[in-house]
């Protein structure tokens, strides 16, 4: 990595940037969670809780940081994850994120509920990409949006599951906030409706991969393969949607266990550093997603933004990985972790310590 001295050399500095920058509402939007944010704390609080068991002498003089994601090359095992309204933190929206996917080596899943579109976004970053949808109509209409993401060259579709209903975010409801894509939402009860009906139907009519996010027990994740999904994505929605539930690093062990090698896995919740990355990948974890730390990135400083910042994750990635002794993320198993007592308060940015001591 590059330690210039005038640009980005630490992760927390894009979050002490897009701070300065995000107007108060669209701040607190980012960083929060719902009701009393149990959930989101609870996914730093299970990271914290995982130490290493670092193995010696093994020359990691070179060290692989690469991985793959549905038959695609990754150059860190990290998926842009979906954020809605993400034109809110920068004009370009999802064009911008995908953009600086491309110009890393890693995919951004487009939400179906940013800006400008999935058409659009396909035209301003050509090249493979991930599609996640909300569903907003009937059967014909998801047909159509099927159709759609097949034009426009997709990697894969992704149905977000865990959103039933939208839920009471307290830091958006105690700003009156309301983001640019809830102003002109419409047709949330299809989302409620949906049912596992829906996706063999929608496994029937779609040739792209398909992935379903927001799984969060063995017993959905087993449906989903039995259905012919492709990918299991383990997500409580970064904490923004049932509050009290696990962590999702704590979700994952079982999740893998019950998909036994049928589908790849992904997770996402509060992934914050590379260390992060690496304990998920020890425990099952195909790729992880980042959220929060895209939102801190493009909001500081656009598409080269979000490109150093994967530059520094990939840093922490293969630093952590060669003073663990392994060369290659496949290296990676349970018994490289251990249980271990959290030593921070965990809340969403409690991974920048050094924000709290002024740097």
């Amino acid at each position: 990595m590059d330690e210039r001295e005038d640009g980005f050399l630490l992760l927390q500095e894009f979050v002490k940037a897009a701070r300065a920058k995000l107007p108060g509402g669209v701040w607190d939007y980012l960083i929060g969670g719902s009701e009393t944010e149990t959930t989101l704390r609870r996914n730093r609080q299970g990271l914290d809780a995982i130490a290493f068991r670092p193995r010696v002498l093994r020359d990691v003089s070179v060290v692989d940081c690469s991985a793959t994601l549905l038959g695609t090359d990754l150059r860190i095992p990290v998926l842009l994850a979906p954020i809605g309204s993400l034109q809110d933190f920068e004009p370009g929206g999802g064009a911008t994120a995908a953009r600086a996917a491309g110009d890393f080596g890693v995919l951004h899943m487009l939400s179906s509920v940013c800006e400008p579109g999935l058409e659009a976004t396909a035209a301003a970053a050509p090249g493979p990409g991930i599609y996640q949808l909300y569903v907003r109509g009937d059967a014909r209409w998801v047909s159509e949006q099927v159709r759609r993401v097949h034009a426009s060259g997709c990697r894969a579709l992704c149905l977000t599951v865990d959103t039933a209903l939208y839920s009471r975010r307290e830091r958006d409801l105690a700003r009156r906030h309301v983001t640019t894509a809830r102003r002109r939402a419409g047709g949330a009860g299809f989302q409620a409706r949906l049912h596992w009906r829906d996706v063999e139907r929608i496994r029937g009519e779609c040739a792209l991969p398909l992935i379903l996010k927001g799984i969060a027990t063995a017993e959905d994740a087993r449906t989903s393969c039995e259905l012919g999904v492709d990918a299991v994505y383990v997500s409580n929605h970064g904490g923004r949607q049932l509050d009290h539930g696990r962590a999702a690093i704590d979700l994952l062990p079982e999740v893998v266990d019950a998909v036994a090698g049928r589908a790849e896995v992904i997770v996402d919740g509060g992934f914050s550093r590379g260390s992060d990355v690496v304990k998920a990948l020890a425990l099952g974890a195909g790729c992880v997603g980042v959220g929060r730390l895209l939102g801190f990135a493009i909001a500081a400083a656009g598409r080269e933004g979000v490109v150093r910042m994967l530059e520094i994750l990939e840093d922490e990635i293969r630093r952590c990985l060669g003073l663990l002794g392994v060369t290659r993320p496949d290296q990676l198993d349970a018994s490289f972790l251990h249980a271990g007592a959290p030593v921070l308060p965990p809340h969403a940015l409690s991974a920048f310590p050094l924000l709290e001591e002024g740097y």
